[in-house]
């Protein structure tokens, strides 16, 4: 497993291509930069030497068996491969190599519906009802992201309750909230990824996605949804408008500023719940009374485990 490598090992293992790159050494040398993956996490890799059918074995998605040795470069570990095979793979031993959500599919499936049905706002709810009677299966198995927070299998559904469950808190703790709206939005805030992103292997992102990206997709998917049920309400419009402001500033990503309560408030859920994501992720190998990398999302800090 990728979390139990120590500098100096010899290796024989099973990882899944999550990337590939091929580069030239300062000498005009083709090598390969490689990020390999299993369910325990992921580990970048070189394999100095290319082989004639290296580049038929090592494709983006594809299951391996490598022999090497694991390095300690610049203070972070990778593997020097020495020699590739390819596995005959299907879909459950795929799985297998996959991260996983830190909570099983199935509560979060449970909770997941719990929340949904709370919502009684009946345009709200049409919506939703029409939106994932497509995109159900996708939403419950996509990550949330390539990189930074939520990227595990399941990430899409495990980021989406974490936010109704902070925004169902807060809209009981403030007055005037339209708590289905939130609610709604939350639950829609980043269903654009479901087109955006390439699926739960190997992720990355689709023409669509680089192109249009995830806050213009999911626009349109309520959009679609809406126009097809001849929704006349405003709903449409303020869910449209939180998904579009969701990243919350137009340097980060949003397409237009938060102007509701609930878009304001969507848009500080999604930055914390990531953010949160990403620290606990950094923590992982880190041990009381030291501290992190320095976080590139976080503004390059680094940040200190308490000995509590």
């Amino acid at each position: 497993m990728i979390k139990d490598l120590k500098d100096g090992m010899s290796i024989t293992d099973v990882f899944l291509v999550k990337d590939f790159t091929k580069r030239v050494t300062s000498a005009g040398l083709n090598y390969l930069t490689i990020t390999l993956q299993d369910s325990s996490g992921v580990i970048d890799a070189k394999k100095w030497e290319i082989a004639a059918d290296d580049l038929d074995i090592i494709k983006i998605g594809a299951i391996i068996k490598i022999r090497g040795e694991v390095l300690d470069y610049k203070n972070k570990l990778q593997i020097k491969v020495l020699s590739v095979e390819k596995v005959d793979s299907d879909d459950e031993s795929l799985k297998n190599l996959l991260i996983e959500s830190p909570v099983p599919k199935e509560i979060l499936v449970q909770k997941f519906r719990n929340i949904y049905s709370s919502v009684k706002n009946p345009d709200c709810r049409a919506i939703l009802d029409e939106i994932f009677k497509k995109y159900y299966d996708k939403f419950l198995d996509y990550p949330a992201a390539v990189k930074n927070h939520h990227e595990f299998y399941h990430g899409l559904i495990f980021h989406t309750v974490s936010m109704c469950e902070i925004a169902d808190f807060i809209a009981s703790h403030y007055e005037d909230i339209n708590r289905d709206l939130l609610i709604s939005g939350c639950i829609l805030h980043d269903i654009g990824k479901v087109v955006e992103l390439s699926g739960p292997v190997a992720t990355k992102y689709t023409d669509e996605g680089n192109l249009l990206g995830h806050l213009t997709i999911g626009m349109s998917i309520v959009r679609e949804a809406a126009e097809k049920l001849n929704i006349k309400s405003e709903v449409p419009m303020l869910l449209e408008h939180m998904i579009l402001s969701h990243h919350g500033k137009l340097e980060f990503g949003a397409a237009v500023l938060p102007s509701t309560k609930e878009a304001l408030l969507l848009s500080m859920i999604d930055d914390m719940d990531a953010k949160m994501m990403m620290l606990e992720k950094a923590y992982e190998n880190v041990k009381e009374g030291e501290y992190t990398e320095r976080l590139f999302a976080l503004d390059n800090r680094a940040f200190y485990k308490s000995r509590d």
